[in-house]
């Protein structure tokens, strides 16, 4: 329907900067975690967002609530099979 061309799959840092309200790395990474997103830290420290999650997340959906569900239990039947 709609092509956004997506720079990156994570949050720039400016991104993430504006977002958060913090300049630091680490009072992002505070703001970050007291706010409840998920994030990942790089090798050098820093906080990576998912692009597509904080779509989800500042549109006011849970991206958790959409998870895969629960396996429901059914399985096939294989005793038959030779």
């Amino acid at each position: 329907m709609f092509e956004l061309p997506l720079p990156s799959e994570t949050l720039s840092e400016d991104e993430v900067r504006e977002i958060s309200g913090c300049s630091r790395k680490s009072d992002q990474i505070d703001w970050l975690s007291q706010n409840g997103w998920v994030f990942i830290r790089n090798r050098a420290g820093e906080p990576k967002v998912g692009r597509l999650y904080a779509r989800l997340k500042l549109a006011g959906i849970n991206p958790a609530l959409l998870a895969a569900p629960e396996a429901t239990g059914w399985q096939p039947d294989f005793s038959k099979v030779r």
